[in-house]
C-alpha cells in the first residue's frame, strides 16, 4: 500500500509541463542598434564633406549612384557598353584622400584585372567600374563603407576614411 501510495504521488508531480528555459541575460540587445546610430550618422557626415567638396570642383558634373557614392566621367566615349556581372575588365586607378591626397598611385596599385561582381575586391570598384564605358575615365567619391571600411588597410587608409578613387576602364571582354 505504502509502495502504490508514493508511485501515485510521483505520478501526479511528475506530469506536468516541460517549463521553457530563458536566456540568462537580460538585457536587451542594444549594441546593434547603438552601431547601426553611428553608421547612420558617419554616412550624413561623409555626404556633407562630399558636398564640399563638389562646391570645390564646379566644372565637375557629379552624380549621385543609388549605391551611395557620388562620380564624374571626364573623358566620355561614344561606346555605350558597360560592365555586367561576370565581364572580364581591366582597370588602371588611383587612390586618394577626400582632399586630394595621392595614397596609392597608378604605378603602386598596377592594372588591375577581375570578373565584376565574382571576384573579392573593395565595393568602391566593383560598383565604380559599372557606370564607366571602356576608355572612360571617372572621378569617384566613395563613402568609407564602400572602401575599407572601419579597419583601413592598415597602411595608409585610416579606418573609417571616405575616398576618392580615379578609375580607367581599359579593356571589357564579354
Amino acid at each position: 500500500m505504502k509502495n502504490k501510495f508514493i508511485v501515485i504521488i510521483f505520478l501526479l508531480f511528475a506530469c506536468h509541463e516541460i517549463v521553457p528555459r530563458r536566456p540568462v541575460n537580460k538585457m536587451k540587445s542594444t549594441f546593434i542598434s547603438q552601431s547601426a546610430k553611428l553608421n547612420k550618422n558617419r554616412l550624413l557626415i561623409e555626404q556633407k564633406l562630399f558636398q564640399k567638396v563638389i562646391k570645390l570642383d564646379p566644372k565637375k558634373d557629379f552624380l549621385y549612384s543609388p549605391m551611395g557614392f557620388m562620380y564624374s566621367i571626364l573623358e566620355k566615349k561614344e561606346n555605350k557598353t558597360k560592365p555586367v556581372k561576370g565581364d572580364l575588365v581591366e582597370i588602371k586607378y588611383k587612390i586618394e584622400d577626400i582632399n586630394k591626397n595621392l595614397l596609392y598611385s597608378e604605378e603602386e596599385l598596377n592594372n588591375l584585372v577581375f570578373l565584376v561582381d565574382r571576384e573579392e575586391i573593395i565595393p568602391a570598384l566593383r560598383e565604380g567600374v559599372k557606370v564607366l564605358s571602356v576608355g572612360e575615365t571617372g572621378i569617384f567619391l566613395f563613402p568609407s563603407y564602400l572602401c575599407y571600411g572601419y579597419q583601413g588597410d592598415f597602411e595608409k587608409i585610416a579606418p573609417n576614411q571616405p575616398l576618392r578613387i580615379t578609375i580607367k576602364l581599359l579593356s571589357l571582354t564579354k
